[in-house]
């Protein structure tokens, strides 16, 4: 049984809470979400989580209402959503599964809202939050953007992008539904391999045991294909900032083209293969797949 209980933050001490937690998360205060906002937001409605190891909070999680599709002229009970603004995890309890049941709890609150969509945006490089975010929540993107929080100069920027998926948790679908009950846990790398699935851009071994991106992209001939990320971008940034640099251009190239041409991602999957671990998104043709993952 998990030590840590989720509940929701209520109390100006609970914000209080919340805003040391950040703080130790990313050592920057212009990060920081304070407590005079926090409590305005809550007593708003917003729904702000808490993970709690006795009276220890040991993750947060804020979230806030949007529009679904802000251009749209329909009545804002039909086009609600829920922006998952900002998740903070204590490091000392990281990989004990706070921040997918921090999700889960965010999903029950959503859904008893009546509320089917929840976004929020993560950098596509990270590996840990694409295994979190796509194969485990079931989660799908249709959109790249580019240096989403400004040049990277902050502390969600890296050496002068901030780019960011635009991801859609359509938290009804019965396709999430399957995969949080574990009915329905996804295809291997090798099952995908054995299927003869196009990686649009097989890495290359680099210096010091890191991977660089493949010279050519190539474009997928059929509905499902694979996009390489490296398992460990944020040592590549610290130790090799020019090939970081190479992998974020090299990103921005492939998903901009693979949604241009209707793909979304819909997996993601990482084993071991030609010698090293590997680490993929699974894209499929919109087309084929769109109306099964968002209904």
């Amino acid at each position: 049984m998990a030590r840590h209980q989720i509940r929701e933050l209520s109390t100006l001490d609970e914000m209080e809470k919340a805003a040391e937690l950040q703080r130790m998360v990313w050592n920057d205060e212009s990060a920081v979400v304070y407590p005079h906002m926090l409590i305005s937001m809550q007593r708003s409605g917003s729904p702000i989580l808490g993970a709690w190891d006795g009276d220890k909070l040991i993750g947060f999680l804020l979230s806030y209402f949007g529009l679904e599709s802000p251009d749209a002229d329909r009545p804002a009970m039909a086009n609600l959503k829920l922006v998952s603004q900002r998740m903070a995890v204590d490091p000392q309890y990281r990989d004990a599964g706070i921040g997918y049941d921090l999700k889960l709890s965010q999903r029950q609150v959503a859904i008893r809202l009546g509320i089917r969509l929840v976004t929020w945006t993560f950098d596509p490089l990270l590996s840990r939050n694409a295994h979190l975010n796509i194969r485990k929540l079931g989660a799908i993107v249709r959109e790249y953007a580019r240096d989403y929080y400004g040049d990277g100069s902050t502390v969600f920027g890296a050496h002068g992008f901030s780019d960011r998926f635009i991801v859609e948790w359509w938290v009804t679908n019965n396709r999430v539904e399957q995969r949080l009950s574990n009915r329905r846990t996804g295809l291997t790398l090798e099952q995908y391999l054995d299927s003869e699935v196009l990686i649009m851009n097989p890495s290359r071994p680099a210096l010091r045991g890191y991977v660089q991106p493949s010279e050519k992209i190539t474009m997928p001939p059929s509905q499902l294909a694979m996009i390489e990320i490296p398992d460990n971008i944020a040592d590549i940034r610290d130790d090799d900032p020019d090939l970081a640099k190479e992998w974020q251009l090299h990103m921005r190239e492939v998903f901009e083209s693979a949604f241009a041409a209707g793909f979304i991602v819909t997996d993601y999957v990482r084993g071991y293969y030609d010698g090293r671990d590997r680490n993929y998104y699974v894209i499929s043709h919109a087309d084929a797949v769109l109306g099964r993952l968002i209904n």
